[in-house]
């Protein structure tokens, strides 16, 4: 019996020491970026100016790093995966993302989950896949070492990016503050904006466009302090003579959406709430997006439209414009149906006044 106990002690051992190493080999190498840095150049080739006056297409989707097409689910929202399924998968669904983004018409693209080199999708650089024109990178998730769920997911790098067909005079990553406390901060993501800054030809003025993914699965304390860091600095950018255009993933259901695709699932996740009071300060402000299609679905299970009963939509992706940029039109690409992400691009046509 002695045996049997000390056999039991032993592996009790182990274990403690196995976990005490992992925590404190990725505390050790936990990624702690500055408050501000430059973003990573992946092409600087554009060379064409941006006049106010003209019309300007803008284009921001949640890729789902290529892994989350209508074939997959995602267990953090109920389902059982994390990676995606093989390698081929990844490239499919990468190659319907390059091919939308080609025949969009948008001069500037803004992109999120964008993975440069993760185990979740086999080390695929998609980053190299999508640049065009100029282009910036900023990293936002990564771990040498996620070791949830099971089978764990894994070296995780992976973060925003930006295209522009126009030059670009300055990119810069701009920490926003993390909701996690150690243990869990250590793996998880280290929000930020992605900000490209544009000459307006004729003008001393700027064009701030500000790339975004903001907080998922906190208790909601997360998203506001993120969205209320973002309001502030659209405002201050706005106070310069800016022109200011952020757009993503809010992770928050904008006004009238919850009319539009009532969440028929609660116990599953839900986004926070945007309303006026999230807007900076002034009148003229607004945001941009699209209910005529949903720009984002539940990963509970593989896509399926038929299935009404488990398939939960959200209205989480579109834009905030500052008052001197005129909407023309704001549109959810809902035709392409989720297919190669979980969310649907958002589009818009502006113009600067």
């Amino acid at each position: 019996m002695k045996r049997v106990f000390k056999g039991i002690g032993l592996v009790v051992l182990v274990l403690v020491l196995a976990v005490g190493g992992l925590l404190g080999w990725l505390t050790a190498t936990e990624y702690d970026p500055p408050a501000e840095e430059p973003a990573r150049v992946l092409s600087d080739g554009a060379t064409e100016s941006l006049r106010a006056g003209e019309e300007l297409s803008i284009l921001s989707w949640n890729i789902g790093y290529a892994g989350l097409g209508s074939g997959s689910d995602f267990f953090m929202d109920g389902g059982k995966n994390a990676r995606a399924a093989d390698e081929a998968t990844v490239e499919r669904y990468l190659s319907g993302i390059a091919e939308t983004l080609r025949t969009s018409g948008c001069g500037l693209v803004l992109l999120q989950e964008v993975d440069s080199d993760s185990a979740r999708t086999y080390s695929v650089d998609e980053t190299a896949a999508l640049a065009r024109g100029s282009s910036f990178y900023a990293l936002n998730y990564s771990c040498s070492f996620v070791p949830i769920p099971i089978p764990p997911l894994g070296r995780v790098n992976s973060g925003l990016m930006s295209i522009s067909d126009y030059a670009v005079a300055q990119a810069e990553r701009l920490s926003l503050p993390c909701p996690f406390s150690w243990p869990l901060r250590i793996a998880n993501l280290k929000r930020c904006l992605l900000v490209t800054r544009l000459d307006v030809a004729g003008t001393e003025r700027q064009l701030v466009l500000v790339n975004l993914h903001l907080e998922a699965y906190d208790d909601g304390a997360g998203k506001l302090a993120q969205t209320q860091q973002l309001r502030d600095f659209l405002q201050r950018e706005y106070e310069k003579g800016n022109y200011v255009i952020a757009g993503g993933d809010f992770n928050q259901v904008f006004p009238g959406a919850l009319e539009a695709y009532p969440n028929a699932h609660p116990e599953l996740w839900q986004p926070g709430t945007l309303d006026e009071s999230l807007l900076p300060a002034g009148a003229g402000w607004r945001y941009a997006y699209s209910l005529d299609a949903p720009s984002c679905r539940l990963l509970n299970q593989p896509y399926d439209p038929a299935d009404r009963e488990h398939t939960q939509y959200y209205v989480i992706d579109g834009f905030i414009l500052s008052p001197n940029v005129t909407l023309l039109e704001v549109e959810t690409l809902g035709e392409l149906d989720f297919a190669d992400s979980d969310h649907n691009p958002v589009r818009v046509r502006l113009r600067l006044d």
